[in-house]
């Protein structure tokens, strides 16, 4: 299942590909489907190759007329083709499977209504489950679909939809139809879609900068629609639109622009060419914080971003993966901060998206921004914070040193050289060198091509009078990372105002190299309240408070005016927390005492789930109990004082009924799910009563009747899923065992439903529950490794190591397992490692809470 960078670079030689023509009979059953693939495309004379086909049965393989045995060519992944002509015609037709995995083409059954709904997820190495393909990126081509299915569905694929013809009815007497799409543009295979079934949609339309009419589509299952926002949908598209065309000098490359949920998806989204997908959660039946509002609106710009960045211009290999991503991360919050109503997406890229970044940075698995990619394998387990997040939070930098009307010049030019063609990354860079006079190969090899993340501390001396007489910033890295590096970023100054608030009273912004930078600018101040290092988050870099700073800080964190420096200030913090610098418990102390005031939602969100890490991980395991049982306290009483109807009380509600562990704590819970006590303004809607019964069911006050009750209310597949979720929470060995078994001992569930089972497992109150099951875990892991799809492996293994149990044992048998394994399988081995480096990461902060 394979494909090594080495193999697509020589088939890149061989080659070049002009079209697919692909035929898809989706009317054969629940299991398999019919793919008729015709590939047209040149080729060195007399060279032999291979097309890549992920196949059920191949029924024949026909190459310029002459037909080849399929058993002696095809062996289920790969179809070798011998003695190439100059000019080739490659028919395969075959059988390929429906997948529950939410790889290739998914397959899933309403249970409201029974319809079936289909869509496909091609990246990374994935539409070889669909068609016959030359499966990497720089072999672009044009694509022509046709699809027969049953009449009462919708089709929807890159090309606009056609009006479908009458092919007749199947033996059940369901009357089909076949639709025939027009060729695409050129593209990579990755980015071609097809979605499929009773989907409802509301459509509108916009005007591209070139004065065409784009029409627009919003898609959802049937039983959801009445959910659907599409109006808001469309805005923050419209609004996109016109940011990127007008930054990007080039209008919006594709016909039409269909955004679809989908069910059972595993990422946020997918920039399929004109055929976007995202995960349904984006509909919300339910009410959902406004920081999840907030995310859906960033993914949606973010993946349209992609239509320019990714799917108009295009890497050459997956080491590029990083510039796709995290241009389109840098783009979605710079569309967001700019052109809609979320101006504080800045706040929330800080805490969110470099939280996550640092946290990568910080792994024995860190890597480079430029990664080595020598296979699939590789590029499937690099969808990680480094490819995203800090590759955005670089980018972010490097606007701020060339400055921004100089990067989006460069940028045109990019898009005005190599639309519709592969590029690498000194493609890029040499334009944004021509347009901003900087020489950026000191730059690149210093911050795309070395891991690790420094840390910068001030240090300043003041005379009597609190008069600054010398200021340094000093920067550090780890032995494992040694690189410093250059860093652009602004010092500010904040004291209290008249009303007590902390605001900016002086900033300075300028280059900082090497070991020590000396800001003479700063000489001659009086030393403030607070002095924030990398004020307005240009700089990619771990931050740390001054004595004085931080002792007002801990006071005054709530008082920041702004949303950004508080957010940065709380950083600092957490990220302290997490090296065992400052007890964890002091940082519990930060959080409560001052989440009541923070107005912004994705500030409250993350610092939450900062709060129930740092409890579930990093407190001295001695008072872990009690300091849970007195945050619930705190959580709840923040719930009864936030605003009626509040964002804050949903959000503290949730966070209350997620650490409710005592009698009176679940009775709590439980009064609020059958409505005897509810705060006025709370709306106790399904969703959150799934939470609520969840929180009682791992207390172990409910259990399987109330949840078979419970799932009776709510027959939806959303139901389902939090059915499955609670029924893997209930507190025993029975039926941690049961969950262990059909997650690991069966390889039938879905991905939605193993991912809900899994949170459930793993979500006790008495950690010796899970202790059976690591001698479990690390004798069954290689064996899901080598015979589960990328996904649903990568789930089971991050998912059920035994995170909670933060003991040297555990260390000892992950070490004892990577020992054996050696360099085996190097992807899995990096997935235990990360996992073995949190349990390494909660000793030393334990360590340091006593």
């Amino acid at each position: 299942m394979n494909l090594t960078r080495d193999e697509a670079r020589t088939r890149a030689e061989l080659l070049s590909v002009h079209s697919y023509d692909v035929t898809l009979d989706l009317t054969r059953g629940d299991r398999a489907f019919r793919s008729t693939t015709v590939v047209s495309f040149d080729a060195r004379q007399g060279a032999s190759t291979f097309i890549d086909a992920v196949t059920d049965t191949v029924h024949r393989v026909e190459l310029n007329g002459v037909e080849l045995d399929a058993a002696e060519v095809a062996d289920g992944v790969r179809i070798q083709l011998p003695a190439l002509s100059a000019s080739n015609t490659l028919v395969v037709e075959a059988d390929m499977l429906y997948m529950n995995t939410g790889e290739g083409l998914h397959r899933f059954t309403d249970p409201v209504d029974g319809e079936v709904y289909l869509y496909t997820q091609f990246e990374v190495p994935d539409s070889r489950r669909v068609f016959a393909v030359f499966e990497q990126p720089d072999l672009k081509a044009t694509f022509r679909f046709a699809v027969t299915a049953p009449s009462h569905w919708d089709v929807i694929s890159n090309a606009p939809t056609p009006e479908p013809v009458q092919a007749g009815s199947d033996a059940d007497a369901q009357a089909n139809s076949t639709w025939y799409f027009d060729p695409t543009p050129v593209m990579s295979s990755y980015v071609t879609a097809l979605i499929a079934g009773p989907y409802q949609s509301v459509r509108s339309e916009l005007t591209s900068s070139d004065g065409r009419t784009i029409p627009l589509g919003v898609f959802a299952r049937k039983s959801l629609m009445q959910y659907m926002d599409a109006e808001n949908i469309f805005a923050l598209t419209r609004q996109g639109f016109e940011f990127y065309e007008e930054q990007f000098g080039t209008p919006y490359p594709f016909a039409k622009y269909d955004q679809l949920f989908v069910p059972e998806f595993n990422a946020g989204a997918m920039e399929n060419a004109g055929a976007v997908t995202f995960l349904e959660t984006y509909v919300f039946r339910s009410r959902v914080p406004d920081a999840t509002i907030e995310r859906r609106a960033i993914t949606i710009l973010h993946e349209l971003a992609h239509m320019w960045f990714g799917d108009l211009v295009t890497m050459r290999w997956w080491n590029d993966l990083w510039l796709n991503e995290s241009f389109a991360e840098f783009m979605s919050t710079l569309a967001a901060a700019e052109a809609t109503e979320f101006t504080q997406s800045w706040t929330t890229f800080a805490i969110l998206e470099k939280g996550w970044a640092y946290r990568q940075d910080q792994l024995p698995s860190t890597h480079p921004i430029v990664a080595q990619i020598n296979d699939l394998e590789d590029v499937q387990v690099n969808f990680d914070g480094i490819t995203y997040a800090k590759g955005a939070s670089v980018l972010k930098q490097l606007v701020a040193w060339v400055g921004q009307d100089k990067f989006m010049e460069g940028v045109r030019q990019y898009f005005a050289k190599h639309s519709w063609r592969n590029t690498e990354l000194v493609d890029l860079l040499s334009e944004l060198e021509a347009a901003s006079g900087r020489d950026l190969k000191a730059w690149s090899a210093l911050w795309l091509e070395t891991a690790g993340v420094n840390t910068l501390r001030p240090e300043f001396s003041t005379d009597g009078d609190g008069t600054i007489t010398s200021f340094a910033i000093l920067q550090t890295a780890i032995e494992a990372f040694p690189t410093i590096r250059p860093h652009r970023l602004a010092v500010g100054f904040y004291d209290h105002d008249d009303d007590g608030a902390l605001v900016r009273t002086h900033r300075v912004e300028l280059d900082v190299d090497g070991e020590r930078t000396e800001v003479e600018d700063l000489v001659g101040r009086r030393q403030p309240a607070l002095v924030l290092l990398n004020d307005d988050d240009l700089a990619y870099a771990k931050i740390r408070l001054d004595p004085a700073s931080l002792r007002t800080s801990v006071r005054h964190v709530k008082d920041f005016r702004e949303s950004l420096p508080r957010t940065l200030v709380l950083a600092s913090a957490w990220d302290a927390a997490r090296d065992g610098e400052t007890p964890a418990r002091d940082y519990v102390e930060l959080v409560l005492q001052n989440i009541g005031a923070e107005s912004d939602s994705s500030v409250v969100l993350v610092l939450l789930r900062q709060l129930a890490s740092t409890l579930a991980f990093y407190v001295n395991p001695d008072d872990r109990e009690a300091m849970g049982d007195a945050a619930a306290d705190s959580l709840l009483d923040l719930a009864l004082d936030a605003e009626a109807g509040s964002d804050a009380q949903l959000q503290f509600t949730k966070a209350f009924s997620s650490h409710a562990r005592t009698a009176r704590h679940l009775d709590t819970v439980e009064a609020l799910l059958t409505g005897e006590r509810v705060p006025a303004g709370l709306s106790v809607d399904q969703d959150l009563r799934w939470e609520l019964l969840t929180s009682l069911v791992a207390g172990g006050r409910y259990g399987q009747s109330e949840i078979d009750a419970e799932l009776a209310r709510d027959t939806t597949a959303t139901g389902q899923l939090a059915a499955a979720g609670a029924r893997a929470a209930v507190p025993t060995p029975e039926a941690k065992e049961a969950a262990w078994s059909a997650l690991v001992d069966s390889a039938d569930l879905p991905n939605s439903t193993q991912r809900s089972m899994i949170a459930g497992f793993s979500r006790v109150h008495e950690r010796t529950l899970l202790e059976p099951f690591v001698e479990k875990y690390f004798a069954s892991i290689q064996d899901v490794w080598a015979t589960r799809t990328h996904e649903i492996a990568q789930q089971i293994i991050v998912g059920l190591y035994p995170s909670l149990l933060t003991t040297q044992a555990t260390l000892d048998r992950t070490d004892a397992f990577l020992a054996e394994l050696g360099e085996a399988s190097p992807s899995l081995r990096r997935l235990v490692l990360e996992s073995r480096d949190g349990i390494e990461r909660a000793l030393r902060a334990q360590a340091a809470d006593r």
